[in-house]
């Protein structure tokens, strides 16, 4: 059978192959590994081994044919592995076995050449990090060849969750060699699509220079229930607003074409802002998913805007949604959520991914079980969760690496082999489209050129600056001059603050007192060390330190910049206080450099800030905007006069 010959490009890198040398092509290297010349004198990455050009080998064979024949090949313990995504240690060493790992979480798990080798897994989500850049695209290189040298060559997808943000989002990752700006409320304060969009492309760029091919973002849930402790990483409470900025978000990241893209799997559907009392679904403390606004399809807004991007693949979140379907179960156990509505009245066709550890409960601790997030299935053992789950319309279980499962369930004859070919056909189109099967590997040469530039510090800094927005300022405290008087300050690094102004080690020396404080909230009570970590509780500051904030500011002028990850409730300081500015994820001297007039504030507020604990107790889950008197509106933002 004779084949076409390639694109241009794709000659020039045959071509080069020849000549035994490495083909460098923007953000990416293809290696001699594994290419071979067939009767015709046609070269190829012989994935399989068998020294025959396959038609999932051909690039110029249409990806759904390319698709079919390998699904063909493949074993269904293969397929089964396919299905599955979870954690796994990156080595100080770059090595792909797991050795010298780094220490966190993933340290403990089974490395990927044993998950490829034990479980046919090809999906990876990564955690804990090298600080230099450079060792983990080794480490990227290095697994991508230990996956070529398998039965079938099958690349693996890397994915991450959010990296570029300068805060404190208990879900994103370290930013360690990576960019770094506001979090996502900011870019919902700047309100700018170009900004979003200019983001994004760092972001992309960024994740493409060490191998991340799929971003576990963005989030696009709404923050109707001030209290939940995710809102830093979704942008608003504003389903338009946060609709028109989730496009050019999914656009920037994914590129104009995936080979050149990064996967985004937007989460999470159908939008999990309405928890009850704000208590996160991730732990079995939650309440529940509440409509009594009877607001359900507004959450819905900015995942059709995610759809007309295009979004490659899909997350629904743990919580129930209490009585809107025809039973009470958590979102990827829920046949009316992903096939009735996303499926069919959607009609999305891109991956869907379970959120992390839907069927296996986690030690955690010497006494301590992560419960599976099996809401409303508790009583299902874990092979019926997962059949569960499959009927529901997912494609790929999230955090759990137990491909017996599906195998199980086929040979029990409880799931057909050709459902589950539809998932991994999903799958493998992604990989495909990434251009994973033809060109999987970064060029390491090429990491310090693209990452953390000082171009893309720049408008980091940018954003951290002008997403800061002003909710008081009296006798036009701010923009302070510089170097003008002594001031006092707390939570901040001295240094900096010294570059603008002298500082004083007492109140009483200063003419004015400058402090960073961040939204209130308290550790849940459990024995799950995550769930304390996340910013659960009231939003209000209490006692002696709610106290010892009012001495200070009753002593001295004080401008207070909050932090707000959360919308906090700060009536009684923003009483007592000069001026008031809130920022998103900002630096000491991004602050500064707002506070004393090198930048201006243009943030306008992505939610409202309620002006009691009692009036967000008595809001509506479900509804934006709805809290009686609120202290600051949603969308307001002062400016400086200059």
């Amino acid at each position: 059978m004779k084949y076409t010959l390639y694109s241009f490009l794709t000659l020039i890198l045959l071509n080069s192959c020849q000549t035994k040398k490495e083909v460098k092509l923007p953000a990416l290297v293809v290696e001699e590994s594994q290419i071979v010349s067939d009767d015709n004198a046609v070269q190829f990455r012989d994935l399989n081994g068998n020294g025959a050009l396959d038609i999932y080998e051909d690039v110029t064979q249409p990806t759904d044919l390319r698709i079919s024949d390998l699904l063909s090949q493949m074993t269904l313990e293969e397929k089964a592995g396919m299905m599955f995504i979870n954690g796994a240690p990156v080595s100080e060493d770059g090595l792909p076995d797991g050795q010298k790992s780094l220490a966190g979480p993933a340290a403990r798990m089974n490395s990927v050449v044993y998950n490829m080798d034990t479980l046919k897994m090809n999906h990876f989500n990564i955690w804990d990090i090298p600080a230099d850049p450079k060792i983990f695209a080794k480490w990227y290189n290095n697994v991508q060849r230990e996956a070529e040298s398998k039965r079938l060559g099958i690349p693996v997808t890397i994915a991450s969750d959010p990296r570029h943000h300068l805060g404190k989002n208990v879900i994103g990752m370290a930013a360690t060699g990576f960019t770094q700006f506001c979090e996502m409320p900011g870019f919902a304060a700047l309100g700018d699509e170009d900004v979003v969009r200019e983001f994004a492309n760092i972001v992309r760029e960024e994740y493409l220079a060490i191998g991340i091919r799929e971003a576990l973002h963005p989030q696009i849930d709404l923050a109707t229930e001030p209290r939940w402790s995710r809102i830093s990483g979704n942008f608003s409470e504003d389903a338009e607003l946060t609709a028109r900025l989730v496009k050019p978000y999914i656009e920037g990241l994914q590129g104009e074409n995936l080979s050149e893209g990064v996967a985004c799997m937007t989460k999470h559907f159908p939008g999990g802002g309405p928890q009850k009392n704000g208590l996160d679904p991730h732990f079995s403390f939650q309440e529940g998913q509440i409509y009594p606004g009877d607001n359900f399809d507004y959450h819905l807004i900015p995942f059709e805007a995610a759809f007309e991007a295009n979004t490659a693949a899909i997350m629904p979140y743990y919580g129930v949604p209490t009585d809107q379907t025809d039973e009470n179960v958590a979102m990827s156990y829920n046949k009316a959520i992903i096939t009735t509505l996303l499926r069919e009245k959607y009609k999305y066709d891109g991956v869907v991914c379970t959120d992390w550890g839907l069927i296996t409960d986690r030690p955690v601790g010497p006494d301590a079980v992560w419960k599976a997030r099996a809401w409303g299935v508790e009583d299902l053992n874990a092979v019926e969760r997962a059949q569960k789950i499959i009927e529901a319309g997912c494609d790929q279980f999230g955090g759990e690496n137990r491909p017996e499962l599906v195998i199980q369930l086929v040979e029990a004859g409880k799931i057909s082999e050709d459902r589950i070919d539809q998932s991994v056909t999903r799958l493998l189109r992604q990989k495909f489209q990434l251009g994973l099967f033809d060109n999987p590997f970064v060029d390491e040469s090429k990491i310090d050129s693209v990452l953390d530039t000082e171009s893309s510090r720049a408008l980091g800094a940018r954003t951290q600056k002008e997403s800061m927005t002003l909710l008081k300022n009296t006798a036009e405290t701010l923009p302070i001059a510089q170097n003008s008087m002594k001031v006092y300050i707390e939570n901040m690094d001295s240094t900096t603050v010294a570059k603008y102004a002298q500082v004083v080690p007492t109140p009483e020396e200063a003419d004015l007192a400058i402090i960073r404080i961040n939204t209130p909230w308290t550790p849940a009570e459990t024995n799950v060390p995550f769930a304390k970590s996340f910013h659960h509780g009231d939003l209000d500051f209490k006692g002696d330190e709610k106290q010892k904030i009012l001495r200070l500011l009753k002593t001295v002028p004080t401008v207070v910049n909050i932090y707000l990850d959360r919308p906090a409730v700060i009536p009684e300081i923003t009483a007592a206080a000069q001026a008031v500015i809130a920022d998103y994820g900002a630096s000491d001297q991004s602050v500064c450099e707002v506070l004393f007039g090198n930048a201006s504030p243009k943030g306008k507020l992505p939610f409202e800030l309620p002006s009691s604990m009692e009036a967000v107790y008595n809001q509506k889950t479900d509804v934006p905007y709805d809290s009686e008197n609120p202290l600051f509106e949603f969308g307001f933002g002062l400016n400086y006069k200059q």
